[in-house]
């Protein structure tokens, strides 16, 4: 577990096109000097999309960025708003990125890396869902995968707009205007719950793009049924659960150029995901990645599905994806 203490992050507004349209800082101004070249947190509001709305992404500078000439490593991050300082817009506390970034890099444990963090929207389900695999279910299933949105539809899948949006308009931008890695074996895209599915469904839909994916206590049952999920013989339970799989089985890269990370706890929504996780270990297999090379999967009694657990691990994943 990292040291959870506060730190000061500087904290720049812009314009898409790059130019300062306001400033917020968690240190002094004017009390940088580039030999400090401290950390900085880029907002950009409102980042417009073809594919998807427009949302705000925060884009994490690590310390020294600003003093050298080097080139990053980007890690993509889903639910933005959960990732950085202060805390997040729920109350609870953060992912702790910034501690846990700066401190693997302190121990040269991680390459150089940006983070972008990506907030999510009300269209949260519809966004994550890997859309493919919800294609695939029954007229009776899709009525019931999600009741909190009662307009899900086959053609209203928006998981294929997202990531395009990602590949296609802000990764571009990022690699423009940020001294970049471009190059798939340096970006990697990372989330929890239904962010790990959609990391996962990046990765294997745009495996030239992306070279590994995180996927913390993914939500392996894909609906958010309560009343479906927790019950063991509901048919469209099984169904459901299954779609996500079968579309897998022919999409997920073979072993070879990729690094996959996946994990769970025990405690209420994490209880459910042991089975689904076996299911996706065999595949693994089967696509021949080999666990604690270029797979792991771990499991972490006692941790419930929030953000207070993902913080007091979110080291693990970060040094398996990011490390040389």
């Amino acid at each position: 577990m990292i040291n959870q203490k506060r730190r000061k992050t500087l904290q720049q507004t812009i314009g898409l096109a790059g130019a300062l349209v306001g400033t917020s800082f968690g240190v002094t101004a004017g009390a940088q000097s580039a030999a400090d070249s401290p950390d900085r947190l880029v907002i950009i509001d409102a980042f417009p999309s073809q594919q998807i709305q427009a949302r705000k992404v925060s884009v994490w500078l690590p310390p020294n960025y600003d003093a050298s000439a080097d080139r990053y490593a980007v890690l993509y991050m889903h639910d933005g708003q959960n990732l950085f300082d202060p805390v997040n817009p729920l109350g609870g506390p953060n992912w702790g990125i910034v501690d846990a970034m700066t401190m693997l890099l302190g121990k040269k444990a991680i390459r150089r890396t940006i983070v972008v963090g990506v907030n999510n929207s009300a269209m949260r389900w519809r966004e994550y869902a890997p859309a493919a695999a919800v294609r695939l279910l029954s007229p009776a299933a899709l009525e019931v995968v999600a009741p909190n949105d009662t307009n899900v539809k086959a053609e209203n899948l928006l998981a294929d707009h997202y990531v395009r949006f990602l590949v296609t308009e802000l990764k571009p931008y990022i690699d423009k205007n940020f001294r970049t890695k471009p190059d798939q074996a340096n970006t990697f895209v990372m989330g929890s719950s239904m962010g790990g599915l959609i990391s996962l469904y990046a990765l294997s839909s745009y495996p030239e793009v992306f070279g590994g994916a995180g996927c913390v206590s993914t939500h392996w049952p894909l609906s958010t049924n309560r009343a479906i999920i927790t019950v063991p013989n509901d048919v469209r339970r099984e169904e459901i659960g299954n779609a996500y799989f079968k579309w897998l089985a022919e999409h997920l890269p073979q072993a070879g150029n990729h690094r996959i990370y996946f994990d769970h706890g025990t405690i209420n929504l994490d209880s459910l995901y042991a089975p689904h996780q076996l299911t996706m270990d065999a595949l693994m297999q089967k696509k021949g990645y080999r666990r604690g090379l270029d797979w792991i999967t771990q499991v972490f009694p006692g941790a419930d599905h929030n953000e207070q657990s993902w913080r007091e691990r979110v080291e693990i994943p970060l040094q398996f994806l990011l490390r040389e």
